[in-house]
């Protein structure tokens, strides 16, 4: 058994979204993510699929991607993405699951799972600045749900001898710009460890970096090729 992460599917099986308008490498993604998930995850591993899922803007729209994620080797839990227009109530979801016949798929807003030694912890997140955030929202405001989301999850954790992993759509660091709410709640919290998606397009990045004692992985499928990233599993606290 083993935790993958991977984020940004941007899958549209349903509806007309070609991906490869963003660069050759996504040519073909969805048989990429099938041929390099499969090859990677076994049945009995878990995989976080970090938003930007379905390029559906409905549950109906989404529900053959949805479907397609049901089908491929082991558990998925998904977070939302910025492009998840799909998403609805999470009894929603999870009913529209059970229409379709979808059982290897869990939804994660304001909980928490545990896989072993790791509590699985996660929020959306918002953009890492102001400046870069639509024109037309409140940057405040959701930087303050999406923080008070993540809260919500950690302290849904109950057992103190799990490690708290967060994982998000959004960067809350990134190059020069830091979400200083969501950091500081990570901080807080104790977290070591943050994945995330979202950046495309920039390969030379470093996979992880390290920022007032945090690691922040990129998970985004392009910067993978497509190939989910295992999750270490630390025995203790005392291996960082």
């Amino acid at each position: 058994m083993a935790l993958f992460t991977l984020a940004d599917t941007h899958l549209s099986l349903k509806i007309e979204k070609p991906m490869d308008i963003f660069g050759s490498r996504w040519r073909g993604h969805d048989e990429k993510i099938t041929a390099e998930w499969n090859r990677v995850v076994s049945p009995d591993d878990t995989v976080v699929v970090g938003g930007d899922i379905s390029w559906g803007i409905s549950l109906e729209e989404s529900g053959d991607d949805l479907l397609f994620l049901d089908r491929l080797n082991g558990n998925k839990i998904l977070l939302r993405g910025n492009h998840d227009y799909w998403w609805n109530t999470p009894k929603k979801v999870t009913d529209f699951f059970e229409a379709s016949g979808i059982t290897s798929i869990k939804l994660l807003q304001n909980n928490s799972y545990v896989y072993d030694t790791i509590a699985i912890c996660g929020t959306r997140g918002w953009y890492s600045d102001s400046a870069n955030a639509p024109e037309t929202s409140d940057y405040q405001k959701i930087v303050a749900r999406e923080t008070a989301r993540l809260k919500l999850s950690l302290d849904s954790v109950k057992d103190p001898a799990l490690e708290k992993v967060v994982f998000m759509h959004f960067p809350p660091k990134f190059e020069n710009y830091v979400c200083r709410p969501l950091i500081d709640l990570m901080k807080e919290y104790g977290i070591k460890r943050c994945y995330y998606g979202h950046i495309h397009g920039i390969y030379a990045l470093a996979p992880m970096t390290v920022f007032e004692g945090i690691e922040f992985h990129i998970v985004s499928a392009d910067f993978l090729n497509f190939t989910p990233k295992e999750v270490p599993i630390l025995t203790t606290l005392s291996e960082f």
